[in-house]
């Protein structure tokens, strides 16, 4: 069983923020492949879902980012969940808008949630690594991740949700290329090929090989 962690703040303040794209998306998995609503559990709000035929479990950590590790450490030990089939869905400002990517392990990278999650379980988890973009300055992080995305942006992250959700059973069957090819490409699909030029509209002949 593996148990899926939407990383947010709790609240209708924050419901929007950049901060919170992991509740956003742990709401979208709900909604598609969730089995009952969200309930409160293990300071966080869990619901069960099936996915690819696998059932998993989805959770909130309720006790605000920098604490997110106390509700993903008393769930995963209560169901006795491995850190490895532990996957953590959260906002990354080192990648841009539009960007997913899917590692296991490593460093926080200056995310407070992350690193509350490495402290109670360790770091050997999987991470789905959201890109909302970088302010630029260092000291305008804090009022970035807070703020909420304006209306172009917000269109964007709810395409991107909505890839992510579509995608998600190549993630729970460890395709994570897979899952980020898919993605991409519902995301940023290829542009049409142009038609071929009718020679009838243009009444150019069809071209012929001299013998």
């Amino acid at each position: 069983m593996l148990l899926l962690v939407g990383l947010g703040n709790p609240g209708e303040k924050y419901a929007r923020s950049r901060h919170n794209v992991g509740f956003m998306i742990a709401d979208a998995l709900q909604r598609r492949y969730g089995r009952a609503p969200f309930r409160g559990k293990f300071d966080g709000d869990l619901a069960e879902a099936e996915i690819a035929g696998e059932k998993v479990l989805l959770l909130e950590p309720t006790t605000y980012m920098n604490e997110s590790g106390k509700s993903v450490g008393a769930a995963s030990r209560f169901f006795k969940i491995p850190k490895e089939d532990v996957i953590v869905f959260h906002d990354e400002m080192d990648l841009a808008l539009g960007k997913v990517r899917v590692k296991k392990g490593g460093g926080a990278a200056g995310h407070n949630g992350i690193r509350s999650v490495a402290n109670h379980i360790g770091p050997q988890f999987r991470r789905v690594r959201v890109g909302i973009g970088h302010p630029g300055e260092k000291g305008r992080v804090v009022g970035h991740v807070l703020k909420d995305f304006d209306n172009a942006d917000q269109a964007q992250m709810d395409k991107i949700v909505d890839a992510i959700v579509d995608a998600m059973p190549l993630l729970i069957e460890d395709d994570d290329g897979g899952f980020m090819s898919k993605v991409a490409l519902i995301v940023n699909p290829p542009k049409p090929k142009p038609p071929k030029p009718d020679t009838k509209a243009t009444g150019e002949p069809p071209s012929h090989k001299e013998e």
